[in-house]
């Protein structure tokens, strides 16, 4: 849920958002300009080195190396788990469909192997989470966090209208 504060003072239209995600040393807030007094990320204490279009920015950024490894690494990780979940679904949709006395066959009591196959989604489900959660922290996150404070960098020079 955000919250917005009317803000007084030079920019007596600029909002605050109250937002647990929001990166303050990112945007700017809190750092010191090049005359030592507290920036505030507005564009006007922002010392203006190198002014592009943003989009031009996040051209630049998408072509990078790093980014194009960050994707990579992304997509060898996505593609092949996705395939082989769904595999594993129809499998199991298929076996249910097609060879319904197969599924039927006891495991333990009144436990058969559809049951069993079921349960098996659902854990597989749980693994390919975890499996995922941990790979972007491991693979990509510090990556993608470094391409984030680059952007962030590049951006601050852009005039905001």
């Amino acid at each position: 849920m955000e919250q917005v504060d009317k803000q007084e003072g030079r920019d007596a239209s600029a909002t605050a958002v109250d937002d647990p995600w929001y990166d303050a040393t990112a945007s700017g807030w809190g750092e010191q300009t090049a005359a030592g007094a507290p920036g505030d990320g507005r564009p006007d204490v922002v010392p203006r080195q190198r002014v592009h279009d943003a989009a031009e920015i996040y051209l630049e950024v998408q072509r990078s190396p790093a980014f194009q490894e960050v994707r990579s690494r992304y997509r060898r990780f996505v593609f092949p788990a996705t395939l082989a979940f769904l595999l594993w679904y129809l499998a199991y949709v298929v076996a249910a469909t097609a060879a319904p006395g197969l599924m039927a066959r006891p495991v333990a009591g009144a436990v058969n192997v559809a049951m069993v196959a079921g349960l098996g989604q659902f854990l597989t489900t749980f693994l390919l989470t975890w499996a995922y959660a941990r790979h972007a922290r491991l693979r990509r996150d510090r990556a993608a966090l470094e391409l984030r404070w680059d952007t962030q960098e590049m951006t601050r020079g852009v005039m905001q209208p």
